[in-house]
């Protein structure tokens, strides 16, 4: 595992202080004029800039290859919703695969587009079948879609 902290990590900092052992995520990477690595975390609603020293890396941000197999796990279990309607059961797996095509193109606003309507497929058949099984696989895997999303566009 690569260990160096990057835009999108979430870390643990180890600094004392007011801040000493709270978990926050890297949302941008500098060096000062000294070339150390000073790593900008969010804490709740605010940012803290710290020397990377300072910091243990908790968990990388997902990989493309992460997101895309994904992907995969959550295409696998489309088949086993029941109440999806109609148009989603056509709907649903094409976005996905159009999802699996856009991530290494790397286009933002194409690759938003398809998952806000997954998200929103996803939203609205939860409503139904909120104690499905298949969320267990679905939820993780959607949530790992989306911080990659998050932090690498």
């Amino acid at each position: 595992m690569n260990n160096r902290i990057e835009k999108g990590d979430i870390v643990i900092i180890n600094k004392s202080g007011k801040h000493y052992q709270q978990v926050g995520e890297v949302s941008q990477v500098d060096y000062n004029i000294f070339f150390v690595k000073i790593v900008l975390v969010k804490l709740g609603d605010r940012e803290e800039a710290f020397e990377e020293k300072d910091l243990q890396l908790q968990t990388k941000k997902p990989s493309l290859q992460e997101v895309i197999t994904s992907i995969d796990k959550i295409l696998e279990q489309v088949d086993r919703i029941q109440h999806l309607p109609t148009q989603e059961k056509v709907e649903l797996p094409n976005r996905l695969k159009y999802l699996k095509l856009d991530i290494p193109k790397l286009d933002k606003q194409l690759i938003q587009k398809n998952f806000d309507s997954i998200d929103k497929i996803l939203a609205a058949t939860r409503k139904v079948d909120f104690s499905a099984s298949f969320w267990q696989e679905i939820d993780p895997n959607l949530e790992k879609i989306s911080w990659w999303i998050r932090t690498s566009l």
